[in-house]
């Protein structure tokens, strides 16, 4: 049974950490998280030169003909690095959706310009309530001639303040079953009946609020079929839940590392501190989490990237993913002390996203009942 990366995979992990190492040192993740934009230019035009901006498209349309394991792997890279900006919202969050289920001159029209970093997107689901189901969106678009009219209010929607065109789920048709009446609409985000506001998050991510205003969309810009578009955002959120799985693996193993190096160096009472018992015990619980969470993630990324039923395997790893980030940072912290509490250090910044992340697509709560109920509970 080989559960490693092939050599392609291999090569795409050294090649991005070194990129990342190189181009997005601590300094700037500090620097992007204090600005507006919360990203970097120059930084995003050399990942499309990379090829990663279109590493999971078709080369048929401007892409690298990656899968989705592939994307797991550089996510995970991302996650260890720190990589502030819209490359989740724009290439997972809307890139993919609209390779699923756009039409075919969707398509041909956007991926290509995601691919070379010409198009931003994001995609507008969560409302006030903050649940990922289909009851909770209310948000209306009433058919008005050729177009529909948009109103209602988005939240959490990230990298909205930079994106291009945002993906915004609303009701189209009040149905008895709330999954049903749901249409996914590509909006030009510069309308100016749409009024994005940035939200202060712990994490420091640029999450929005979305005010749509009666936004006029043409007919043609829906994405999949009218009244169908619940089982487009259910394809999403199963393939951003593993994405973030896969950068807070990549974190815990950024903060795993740190960790027991620092226990090797830090002298007290004229030992290493790694020598005491106790964080020994820290360090044994930190990579237990850390690889099991990477083996259940893989899995699921592996389903996923096969198009094979994953719901139960996804549920499984964001449950315990998430979880254990934050928990792995916590005894980080431990280990540190008082040093690793400072805005000096690079602890708080993955602390942060780990905190952030166990509530992302649905926090391990709303996963256990996935769990329980593809186990017949």
């Amino acid at each position: 049974m080989d559960l490693g990366l092939n050599e392609q995979q291999e090569m795409l992990r050294r090649s991005a950490r070194d990129f990342l190492q190189k181009e997005c040192p601590k300094q700037l993740v500090r620097q992007l998280d204090a600005s507006d934009s919360g990203y970097s230019p120059e930084l995003w035009r050399k990942m499309a030169e990379l090829g990663w901006l279109g590493l999971a498209f078709p080369e048929e349309y401007g892409g690298n003909g990656g899968s989705f394991l592939d994307l797991a792997v550089l996510l995970e890279e991302m996650g260890y690095n720190i990589l502030p900006g819209p490359f989740f919202s724009t290439v997972v969050l809307g890139g993919l959706a609209i390779l699923a289920a756009g039409s075919e001159q969707q398509k041909k029209s956007l991926l290509p310009k995601i691919a070379t970093g010409e198009l931003l997107l994001t995609l507008a689901l969560t409302e006030p309530s903050a649940k990922y189901d289909a009851a909770s969106i209310k948000t209306t678009a009433t058919a008005q001639n050729d177009e529909y009219v948009i109103n209602g209010t988005k939240l959490f929607v990230p990298d909205a303040n930079v994106a291009h065109y945002i993906l915004c789920v609303a009701r189209t048709q009040p149905e008895k079953n709330t999954e049903d009446g749901l249409t996914v609409f590509l909006v030009d985000s510069r309308s100016p009946d749409i009024k994005c506001t940035l939200l202060k998050t712990l994490a420091r991510d640029k999450q929005c609020e979305v005010v749509f205003d009666n936004v006029h969309v043409p007919k043609e810009n829906i994405i999949g079929k009218l009244n169908k578009g619940w089982p487009i955002v259910s394809d999403i959120i199963q393939k951003a839940t593993v994405a973030k799985c896969a950068e807070m693996v990549g974190g815990a193993q950024a903060a795993l590392e740190m960790s027991v190096k620092y226990a090797k160096e830090r002298v007290q009472f004229n030992r290493p501190i790694g020598s005491f018992q106790a964080i020994q015990h820290y360090c044994a619980n930190m990579v237990t989490d850390v690889d099991g969470s990477r083996f259940i993630t893989y899995k699921a990324a592996w389903k996923v990237s096969e198009g094979l039923p994953a719901t139960y395997d996804v549920a499984v790893a964001k449950a315990w993913t998430g979880e254990a980030y934050a928990r792995v940072t916590l005894l980080a912290h431990q280990i540190f002390g008082a040093i690793g509490f400072t805005m000096d250090h690079d602890m708080h910044l993955y602390y942060r996203r780990a905190k952030a992340g166990e509530i992302a697509f649905g926090d391990s709560d709303f996963q256990r009942a996935i769990v329980a109920q593809e186990m017949g509970l």
